[in-house]
């Protein structure tokens, strides 16, 4: 095997201590710009509402190694290598990466929709998909919810865009009824929406305004059914409800009134239901 003298090697590169020098210098700069890029970047994600502190470090690395690659590969050009050749690995190499982190990559673009847009923010009452609760994080993959009976629930970041979800924090507050049966007459009907409303306000977690709604839902001769409509605050429906299932109660009561006081409509009797 015949090798060819090292300066027949020399003589037939096409490359010059120029090049090497100014392929230094490109890696140099490069390495230097993802530096101030990376910072920049977080900078300004700190600027943008509901961007958490995972999510701005993963876009400012991003960009980060973005700017390096983009060094390498000019440093490889001013080395004599076709730009073709490293066109196509770049391009082989991005199809290879898209393909392996297509859900990881959806869930992260969500995420930055999420976090821009703000359909939903830390610490806000949410049901998705039959599951509620507290917004507790915003990460790049997914919203973390801590439902009411202790649970923490993963929700993806694609899944919330691709689906309706119910924001109960949205307006600041939430509504919620009780049903009422008395037994009396449509004669009966003022005293008994009046001490009913009465019983609501004594209530300290339900809200003044929007005004506690009486509204007749059946009405029988010696038997009136209510249904009544009141709010509070988003997420405390279940102990203002049993809160105020125990005012009314309590106040007809002392009107002398006899009544049942239920949070949830019953089901549909399928006989005549006895007398109260």
């Amino acid at each position: 095997m015949n090798i060819p003298p090292i300066d027949d090697i020399v003589a037939q590169t096409t490359v010059s201590v120029w090049d090497v020098v100014l392929a230094a210098l490109t890696l140099l700069v490069a390495w230097i710009v993802s530096i101030f890029a990376r910072r920049g970047v977080i900078a300004l994600t700190q600027r943008l509402n509901g961007i958490s502190d995972g999510a701005a470090i993963l876009i400012a690395r991003i960009v980060r190694y973005a700017v390096v690659l983009t060094g390498v590969g000019v440093a490889l050009v001013f080395l004599g290598a076709s730009i073709q050749p490293l066109v196509a690995v770049a391009l082989i190499v991005a199809a290879v990466v898209f393909l392996a982190l297509r859900g990881v990559s959806a869930n992260f673009a969500a995420g930055v929709i999420l976090q821009t847009r703000n359909p939903i923010r830390v610490g806000d009452d949410i049901e998705y998909e039959g599951y509620r609760g507290t917004v507790r994080e915003l990460n790049g993959r997914s919203v973390i919810l801590a439902t009411r009976d202790g649970r923490t629930v993963h929700v993806p970041n694609a899944s919330i865009l691709d689906s309706p979800i119910v924001n109960h924090s949205t307006s600041g507050r939430g509504r919620s009824e009780l049903r009422v049966r008395a037994d009396t007459g449509l004669d009966g009907l003022d005293a008994l929406a009046a001490a009913v409303r009465e019983a609501i306000r004594s209530v300290g977690a339900a809200l003044e305004l929007p005004a506690p709604r009486v509204l007749l839902e059946t009405a029988e001769p010696e038997r009136l059914c209510l249904v009544v409509q009141f709010w509070h605050a988003p997420g405390a429906e279940r102990p203002v409800t049993a809160a105020a299932v125990l005012a009314v109660a309590n106040g007809l009561r002392e009107e002398g009134i006899t009544a049942v006081v239920t949070s949830e409509a019953p089901d549909p009797a399928l006989t005549p239901p006895p007398p109260l």
